[in-house]
């Protein structure tokens, strides 16, 4: 099974934290925000990994090679006119993921998870993994029911990851172009066809200077 990290955002709430640096290696506990990430699949046993760039992504691709020395392979998925968004950037980078389920995650995600978790099919088109309701979004994202599925509105809405496993046919209805992988979940979650669970350690969605600060700091 394939994983693809999404690391091609702008960054722009990271202000001039990533004017000259992509924000997936901003660096945490002394090294960059995707190389603890890289040794996270790593170690779960993802070894075949898909990487979106736009912005510096050629300090990206620098910074990681070939994935050789973290134990992977890495194939880079370009979007050379500019970050397609999460959607779109996925499914530039379908042909490099081919056509078995894959494990998508934010390079910008600091967490726990013990990927290994994802290492089977979904039961529908995804499935998604989520935390309690941070205090940036905290109506959260989806509800999750009481056999494992996904509603759009609930009772325990909780917030999206950043972290899933996907079907990559998922994508066959998307608009194409530059466009969110939100509006094709909640179609999936719509029908029934998304799962999820509830994962209570450690995460943290590093997406502004004092976000980043908090990961610095000892949990």
């Amino acid at each position: 099974m394939k994983a693809m990290i999404l690391a091609a955002g702008l960054g722009t709430r990271m202000g001039p934290l990533t004017r000259d640096l992509p924000k997936p290696l901003l660096p945490v506990d002394g090294k960059p925000l995707i190389m603890h990430l890289l040794e996270s699949l790593a170690a779960a046993g993802f070894v075949e990994l898909v990487v979106n760039l736009a912005y510096r992504g050629e300090a990206i691709e620098d910074a990681l090679g070939d994935g050789a020395r973290f134990g992977v392979h890495i194939a880079y998925s370009h979007e050379p006119d500019g970050p397609l968004g999460t959607g779109g950037g996925v499914q530039r980078a379908l042909p490099l993921l081919g056509p078995a389920p894959f494990v998508l995650v934010n390079a910008d995600v600091r967490s726990g998870f013990p990927f290994a978790k994802l290492r089977k099919p979904p039961a529908g088109l995804g499935h998604l993994v989520l935390v309690d309701n941070p205090p940036h979004n905290p109506g959260g994202d989806f509800a999750l029911q009481a056999d494992g599925r996904l509603a759009n509105q609930g009772n325990s809405m909780l917030t999206f990851a950043g972290i899933s496993l996907l079907e990559p046919r998922l994508f066959e209805a998307s608009p194409g172009g530059t466009f969110s992988l939100i509006p094709l979940l909640r179609a999936a979650a719509a029908v029934g066809d998304l799962t999820g669970e509830h994962y209570r350690g450690p995460w943290l969605d590093v997406g502004t200077p004092q976000r980043l600060a908090d990961a610095q700091r000892p949990s």
